[in-house]
């Protein structure tokens, strides 16, 4: 089919008018002059989007597809109590709760033009959701163990989980991986075990690092208000060991138990670094998901992006929507993080289009699949959007990019298609299962998350 549109963005080359991209299968075939491909390839279906730009479909490198439903059931707190308040909810929901609220999720995800997506589970709900809905995405087994003697079952229960995933899932499309737990609740011979079994068995690692002044504190000084004693509640059924201050930032702690030995690892927030730890991560060539919009909403602090792409280090950007924000919208985590960035670093301003640069192909590089996805370029997986720009707020004749990150958001995808497929056409969702049912069911367990 020839998708055609007033604007073609394919990212990794300068944007041009009147276009159209060819997909055949599953891959993009060819991309140019509307005119010219019509004539090239005249058997061809075309799917004209009229005033609106086609270009690579977002990639969220930190979604939380299976929190969806708790989406506003906790009041505006900082992060730590806000965490708290989450584990609470959790324990509230069942199994067959986390699976519905992960394809909520996966639905909401398709809508606002994500195609790809990073996602750290326990249950395992969030590769369901994306086996079902046709998405694309690496699904991290997460691996959590305060007590050293819990280490061996923990492991063990992980890698027979990922042995099952790989049995059951579309490789093309959605890859596993493995995750250590956070550092205030993860036992740190965890970090080493997980790097050992993602060597040996070619895993990605995400982790969550230095997100929060508290998580600093507690690494270096064993105190605040994540140090132990305040946390028995929330880890109630670990048998806690007395905790030992590292005297180090969390980055170099994760780095001292081997954190990043494999190839390919993502460190999620990176906030409270200094320039030691940013050039740590560059040496280990770890990439970072950075998640402007949650952070700044839970007080934890905001991501020195400015040092990371100076110092060369891969990142993209995470909504981590389905629990602190409203919406799952990647765009307005690229604009937020733009003006972000232009009011804390006077004198370097960065650019609407390489922010959404970091958006598409950036987040790529940050998993590796740069070669696949990412831009529009002939050969790759067709994973596109149609973004409509009739109803934006300025005229983009000079630059769509510009008038996407300035003044679009999540309600103007058009359509979005992952691997050839159109999984989303204007408030219609060409998916496997019964969207009604799932609404229904959020409503169901929101009202039991109340109680």
């Amino acid at each position: 089919m020839l998708l055609c549109a007033h604007y073609i963005l394919p990212i990794t080359s300068s944007p041009f008018e009147s276009g159209a991209i060819l997909v055949r299968d599953n891959r993009i075939c060819d991309f140019g002059s509307a005119e010219m491909l019509k004539l090239r390839y005249p058997d061809e279906e075309v799917l004209d989007y009229g005033n609106a730009a086609l270009m690579p479909g977002l990639i969220d490198l930190n979604a939380n597809l299976e929190s969806a439903v708790m989406r506003g059931s906790v009041r505006d707190v900082p992060f730590v109590s806000w965490s708290s308040q989450m584990t609470k909810n959790s324990s509230k929901l069942e199994a067959a709760d986390w699976n519905d609220s992960a394809l909520f999720g996966g639905l909401e995800a398709i809508a606002a033009g994500i195609t790809c997506l990073a996602d750290i589970t326990y249950a395992g709900a969030s590769w369901k959701a994306l086996n079902k809905l046709g998405l694309r995405g690496v699904v991290y087994r997460r691996v959590a163990a305060k007590d050293k003697r819990r280490i061996d079952y923990a492991m063990r229960n992980a890698e027979n989980d990922i042995i099952r995933w790989r049995e059951c899932a579309d490789s093309d499309r959605v890859t596993a991986g493995i995750a250590p737990a956070p550092t205030y609740i993860c036992h740190p011979l965890v970090y080493a075990r997980v790097s050992e079994l993602a060597l040996a068995e070619n895993l990605p690692v995400a982790m969550h690092l230095a997100g929060s002044h508290e998580e600093y504190n507690f690494v270096r000084y064993g105190s605040d208000a994540l140090s132990l004693h305040q946390m028995e509640d929330r880890i109630g059924f670990v048998e806690v060991p007395p905790w030992m201050p590292a005297g180090c930032s969390p980055v170099r702690y994760a780095l001292n138990w081997d954190a990043f030995e494999p190839s390919n690892v993502m460190a999620i927030h990176c906030i409270h670094v200094d320039e030691e730890d940013i050039k740590k991560l560059k040496e280990y060539d770890v990439s970072v998901a950075v998640c402007p919009r949650s952070a700044a909403q839970l007080g934890m602090g905001v991501t020195p992006m400015d040092e990371l792409r100076r110092a060369g280090i891969r990142f993209g950007f995470g909504s981590a929507a389905s629990t602190a924000l409203s919406s799952a919208d990647l765009i307005g985590e690229v604009r937020f993080a733009t003006l972000l960035q232009r009011s804390i670093n006077v004198g370097d301003f960065v650019e609407a289009e390489d922010m959404l640069a970091q958006a598409t192909i950036g987040a790529a590089q940050a998993l590796r699949m740069d070669s696949i996805i990412g831009s529009i370029e002939v050969g790759k997986r067709a994973d596109i959007i149609a973004i409509d720009l009739s109803g934006a707020g300025q005229s983009s004749n000079l630059n769509p990019a510009q008038s996407i990150v300035n003044t679009c958001n999540g309600s103007d995808i058009l359509m979005t298609m992952v691997d050839g497929k159109k999984l989303y056409e204007k408030n219609h969702w060409e998916v496997d299962v019964e969207v009604a049912r799932i609404i229904a069911r959020v409503i169901e367990i929101r009202n039991k998350l109340r109680m």
